[in-house]
C-alpha cells in the first residue's frame, strides 16, 4: 500500500469556453439616395480610412431639383433688390421689403437642402475599417436604402462567450474582493489550435441570463494589430487564473460512492478512516479540495480496494511532490 499526503500550492486553472469572433464596429454602408451608381471607388476586401468616397450615386432628381431651387433663388435676390429700391424711392413700404427678404431666405434654404441631398450621393466610410463584398455594380439604379457593402472596424475585436452562473458568481466574487483583472490570463485559441498572440481582457458582461441555458454571455476584448481576426470567425476562449493555496490532491487518491467523493485518511495509530471530501475544482489528474483534508495528513494512493474502514495498516510513504511529478498532467 502506498501513502500520499495534500499539499497546498499554487494551482494554473484553465477555463474553455467556445465564442465567436466580431468587429468592435460593424455596419451596413447604405445609399441615403436612389439613383445611378455612377462610381465605386473601393474594392472588396480593401482597408478605407475615415472620409474616404467609397461610392458616388448620380440622382438625377435632385440634381434637376437644386436647378430649380438656385433658379428660385436667383428670382427671390432680384424681387428683393427691386423692392430695397422701391423701398428707398417711397413707392412701397418696408413690410413688403422684409416679405421680399423672407422669401429669399426661403429660397437660399431650400438651396441648401437641396446641397446637402446632393452631398448624400458621396458616401464616405465613417471609420476605418475593412470592405467586405460590394453588393451592386457600377451602373446599377440604386433605390433608397439599398445595402452596398458593409463595412468592419476591426482594430479591436469583440470575443462573446457564455458563461455558467457559477463561474459568473466566482468572477464577481474575485472582482469584488479587489482581484485585478490582470490576474485573468485570457488567450483566444483559433480555429488552427493556435493560440492568438495577443491577450484579452473582459469588457463587457451582458445584463441578463439565459432561462433556458443558465448562462450568461461576456465579452473579451482582443487587440486585432496585425488584421488577423476577421468578423464572423469562431474560436475558444481559454482564462486562465491561479488557485491561491489550494490544497491539492491526485485524483487516483478518490473513491466515489452515491456521487460523493471520499479517500482514505491514516491516523496516528496507522488505522484507516473513510472521510467525505468537497471537489473546489479539478485539472488534469489532480483534484482542488475545498473541504475534508489539510496539508500533511495522510490518505491512501494505491491499494484502496484493499482497505477498508478502521483497518490498520502498513504502507510505504511517498513524498507527494514525487507524487504529482510523475502524474500524466503534473499541477503547474
Amino acid at each position: 500500500m502506498v501513502v500520499t499526503s495534500p499539499v497546498a500550492r499554487d494551482v494554473m486553472l484553465t477555463r474553455q469556453y467556445v465564442c465567436q469572433i466580431h468587429s468592435r464596429r460593424h455596419i451596413e454602408v447604405c445609399a441615403l439616395e436612389g439613383g445611378y451608381l455612377k462610381e465605386i471607388s473601393v474594392n472588396e476586401g480593401q482597408a478605407v480610412t475615415k472620409g474616404q468616397t467609397m461610392f458616388q450615386i448620380l440622382p438625377t432628381l435632385y440634381e434637376a431639383k437644386l436647378d430649380a431651387d438656385m433658379a428660385e433663388a436667383k428670382l427671390a435676390q432680384v424681387e428683393f433688390d427691386n423692392t430695397q429700391k422701391l423701398v428707398q424711392q417711397n413707392i412701397v413700404s418696408t413690410q413688403e421689403l422684409k416679405l421680399a427678404e423672407a422669401k429669399l431666405a426661403k429660397a437660399v434654404a431650400n438651396v441648401e437642402l437641396a446641397r446637402a441631398e446632393m452631398n448624400f450621393a458621396n458616401i464616405k466610410a465613417p471609420f476605418d475599417g475593412i470592405v467586405d463584398r460590394l453588393h451592386e455594380q457600377e451602373g446599377s439604379l440604386i433605390e433608397e436604402g439599398a445595402m452596398l457593402t458593409t463595412l468592419s472596424d476591426n482594430s479591436v475585436m469583440w470575443v462573446y462567450f457564455n458563461v455558467p452562473e457559477a463561474r459568473y458568481l466566482e468572477y464577481q466574487e474575485a472582482m469584488n474582493a479587489g482581484q485585478s483583472q490582470d490576474a485573468l490570463n485570457i488567450q483566444l485559441r483559433l480555429a488552427n489550435h493556435k493560440i492568438f498572440n495577443q491577450p484579452g481582457k473582459i469588457g463587457a458582461i451582458e445584463a441578463d441570463f439565459d432561462n433556458e441555458t443558465g448562462n450568461i454571455a461576456f465579452r473579451a476584448d482582443f487587440p486585432n494589430p496585425n488584421g488577423l481576426l476577421r468578423h464572423g470567425q469562431t474560436g475558444t476562449v481559454l482564462i486562465n487564473q491561479v488557485a491561491k493555496n489550494a490544497v491539492v490532491i491526485p485524483q487516483r487518491a478518490t473513491f466515489e460512492i452515491l456521487a460523493k467523493k471520499y479517500a482514505f485518511v491514516i491516523d496516528a495509530e496507522d488505522v484507516v478512516h473513510q472521510r467525505e471530501i468537497v471537489i473546489q475544482n479539478e485539472k488534469d489528474d489532480i483534484f482542488l479540495i475545498s473541504e475534508g483534508l489539510q496539508p500533511g495528513e495522510k490518505i491512501v494512493l494505491e491499494g484502496i480496494l484493499q482497505v477498508r474502514d478502521g483497518q490498520k495498516v502498513e504502507y510505504e510513504f511517498r513524498d507527494p511532490e514525487t507524487v504529482l511529478s510523475h502524474l500524466k498532467y503534473h499541477a503547474e
